[in-house]
């Protein structure tokens, strides 16, 4: 599953923004690919995708990228085209307020909806803020059955991460306990342990749109209705959007592994992102980290065993057996096929 997510460090921001996990040539065990069911007509997403910045080599990001997100066409350039000039021809001032006026509507864009009532394009748009980001967009189609489930079913399941309010978890899912899961691709596993744990709430985030759409449709045909889906970046949702000890669990599953040294920073997992999750966990709380790239299972066990809010529930202090309720998914049997290791961290919050 993908995984969005989120370092929440202030190191300069990357160039682009906003998305969710990677997968690589020879992939990690999940990330989220388009799943295109039978008899649907795939649907552009009209909106174009945000430059990225030193994207790892051979990697394909999962989550979606808008056109609004892209830089609208130089004014520049389209005014010197239509008059046959160039853009050396025009007075400065002139120049300049062209540019202004694109950078301008592109700004309109990026605030649009996707979908009327759907999830909006740039949910907490007003923050602009300037940290790393453990995910990165990506352009992607939605068909016509992902539509179809956004537009009927967002405006009861449905959420975005704003920012300017706190969640009532308790009339959100029915008083149900509730778990929060970051990154969850198509959606797939999602819907499953919704559908085989109905007594438990799942809080859902990422930035996909089609797998926003694939999981609402999934959850619906199953009848489940103990699954919500959050629109945009975790880390704001953890930081602003979520009570204290209001959660009874947090679920990683597959998060991108960025495995360039100079990409580690991207990583989810960081002392940083845990200080933030710590307050929002009940005591007692489970997080489950489940990753197939080795050194990022290192890392995750590092980081999670030095955390003072955090105990291993692993009797030996290392990996845990992946529990039942964890379904193996479609791309996780495609990395166990190329050898791939998966490895679980179970936590308590203490």
């Amino acid at each position: 599953m993908s995984e969005q997510p989120l370092n929440p460090t202030t190191a300069p921001a990357p160039v682009s923004g906003t998305a969710d996990e990677a997968t690589t040539a020879d992939p990690p065990a999940t990330g989220s690919v388009t799943d295109t069911h039978a008899g649907d007509t795939p649907v552009t997403d009209t909106h174009a995708p945000d430059p990225v910045a030193e994207a790892p080599a051979g990697y394909t990001p999962v989550t979606d990228t808008h056109a609004a997100d892209a830089p609208a066409a130089d004014a520049t350039t389209v005014h010197a085209s239509a008059t046959g000039s160039t853009a050396a021809d025009l007075p400065a001032d002139e120049a300049a307020a062209l540019r202004a006026a694109s950078f301008e509507r592109a700004r309109r864009l990026r605030q649009e909806p996707r979908f009327p009532g759907g999830p909006a394009a740039d949910p907490a748009g007003s923050h602009h803020e300037r940290r790393i980001r453990s995910f990165q967009p990506r352009r992607s189609r939605v068909t016509t059955g992902q539509q179809e489930a956004l537009e009927r079913l967002w405006p009861t399941w449905g959420l975005d991460i704003d920012g300017k309010r706190v969640l009532d978890l308790d009339q959100l899912f029915g008083g149900l306990p509730v778990i929060l899961e970051i990154g969850f691709g198509m959606g797939e596993a999602t819907a499953q342990m919704a559908a085989d744990d109905p007594g438990t709430g799942i809080l859902a985030v990422d930035v996909h749109t089609p797998g926003q759409g694939n999981l609402l449709g999934l959850a619906d045909k199953a009848g489940s209705t103990n699954v919500r889906v959050a629109n945009g970046d975790a880390v704001i949702l953890l930081r602003e959007m979520l009570a204290p000890e209001s959660l009874d669990g947090l679920r990683v599953y597959f998060p991108d592994p960025w495995p360039k040294a100079r990409h580690h920073k991207r990583r989810l997992i960081q002392p940083e992102f845990l200080d933030l999750v710590a307050p929002v966990l009940k005591p007692g709380a489970i997080v489950h980290c489940a990753t197939d790239w080795e050194p990022y299972a290192e890392q995750m066990l590092e980081v999670l065993t030095a955390h003072p809010r955090f105990e291993n529930t692993a009797a030996d202090g290392g990996y845990a057996p992946r529990p039942a309720f964890r379904p193996l998914t479609r791309f996780e049997g495609q990395g166990l096929d190329k050898g791939h290791v998966v490895h679980d961290l179970l936590f308590a919050r203490v």
